[in-house]
């Protein structure tokens, strides 16, 4: 016989071997073909199913469990259309409440055919992917706490924040499942803080300043009611509504806390001439947030301490309108001050033109308490003009159980670095995590 013959020529050795070698070698390159193109299908149906939980958690809420399903497959299919080497293809949606959060998961599984390895019996391999989106069922509640103050109008700042601002409020409302999942409030504010001229007849209110220097003097030399009651004259205050709604500091130490507005920690009106837009309380009414931002003027000396009371107080207490909270959720409450100068000035302290420590100082304490209240605080310094850096606004950025907190302080240089700080500090206060 030939092969027999074959086998016994000794010179002939190496042929047979090599043909007994080749088919699994064959073999082992087919295998590696065929399972290098279902890991490249199932990798691009990894991303699909990511996309489509993705897409589907800003709106899963709002969805029944046939539109969840109907939808997690338009939207992955749209994102895995060129892989038809991809069969039976089958997507499966699942949106659920669970303890810490709201879960969507998209799971996905086809077959791919097996071209080579058939020769071994495998027709078809087998893929199938899970993309999961996780997010906290925790509320947001933000103040955005802003220098109005006349350094604002240099160098483009008080405009960029606008623009920032704006943007802030899109992610933060794109954020939102339904209405009160994020409340906002706006906090422009200078020396004072303008709380409404409207409130004028408002119980919360302290008049001892504003009377003593708003009226008018029998002997009308004299312009404040000290003068005039010293020199024998009678001081008459002025009406109440011509006010022009600013307030300045409470009294120590209700500057440095959120108590309501109680007897002894009412509000002070002042008829201060720089006084800032008017702040607007917690509300998730978007055109009006959006209103207020560009009403924004600049103007005024700076008091940074003032602008972050009223934000906290904005969060927590009256004289403003807090929505209650929902014991089924959690709530995280944000405090967003922007800043483009040192403290010059306060109800005590500062001639409106140098920096102050004693305005440091009052505004250290207030710090100090909104991070032990568990209130994440960002501070963000402009920096245009080579101040030095805010020691102060360093050791007020904090969050929970991190105080202070380095990455919630942010040092800018330049106008412009206000709109991509805002967006860098929206996305992480609203961007979902994804798990695979």
């Amino acid at each position: 016989m030939l092969l027999a013959r074959l086998f016994r020529d000794p010179s002939g050795g190496v042929a047979p071997l090599l043909a007994l070698c080749l088919i699994p070698l064959v073999g082992a390159v087919g295998a590696a073909i065929d399972y290098s193109r279902a890991a490249s299908a199932r990798t691009a149906m990894q991303a699909a199913g990511d996309a489509a939980a993705l897409m589907l958690s800003k709106q899963a809420g709002t969805l029944t469990a046939d539109q969840l399903q109907q939808n997690a497959s338009s939207f992955f299919l749209a994102n895995f259309s060129n892989h038809p080497e991809a069969q039976n293809v089958q997507v499966n949606a699942t949106y659920d409440k669970g303890t810490s959060g709201y879960i969507v998961t998209v799971t996905a599984s086809a077959t791919v055919h097996a071209s080579f390895l058939g020769i071994m019996g495998i027709s078809q391999i087998p893929i199938t992917t899970t993309g999961t989106v996780n997010w906290s069922n925790a509320k947001l509640r933000v103040a955005l706490v802003l220098d109005n103050t006349g350094s604002m109008s240099q160098s483009g700042k008080l405009t960029a924040l606008k623009t920032a601002a704006t943007n802030l409020l899109t992610q933060l409302q794109n954020a939102a499942q339904s209405n009160g999942d994020v409340y906002v409030s706006i906090i422009p504010f200078v020396k004072d803080v303008n709380a409404g001229s409207g409130n004028y007849q408002a119980n919360w209110i302290d008049w001892s300043l504003w009377d003593a220097a708003n009226g008018t003097c029998s002997k009308s030399t004299y312009t404040n009611k000290t003068n005039c009651t010293t020199n024998n004259g009678i001081w008459t205050p002025k009406n109440h509504n011509t006010w022009n709604g600013c307030v300045t500091d409470r009294d120590q130490n209700y500057d440095t806390v959120n108590n309501g507005p109680t007897s002894g920690a009412l509000f002070p009106a002042e008829q201060y001439s720089a006084c800032p837009a008017s702040l607007m309380g917690l509300t998730y009414d978007w055109t009006s947030l959006n209103s207020k931002i560009n009403s924004m003027v600049a103007n005024g000396s700076t008091n940074q301490a003032i602008g972050l009371a009223w934000g906290w107080q904005s969060l927590t207490n009256a004289p403003l309108t807090v929505p209650p909270l929902d014991p089924n959720y959690q709530y995280r409450q944000i405090i967003i001050l922007l800043t483009d100068g040192l403290n010059t000035q306060d109800r005590w302290y500062g001639n409106g033109s140098n920096a102050s420590p004693q305005v440091d100082a009052r505004q250290q304490i207030l710090c100090n308490n909104i991070n032990a209240a568990g209130v994440t605080l960002y501070a963000v310094q402009v920096n245009t003009d080579g101040s030095p850096t805010s020691t102060l606004l360093q050791n007020c950025a904090g969050s929970p159980n991190k105080y202070p907190d380095p990455s919630k302080f942010f040092l800018l240089t330049s106008s412009s670095q206000i709109i991509t700080t805002f967006q860098q500090i929206g996305t992480a206060l609203t961007q979902l995590h994804l798990s695979k």
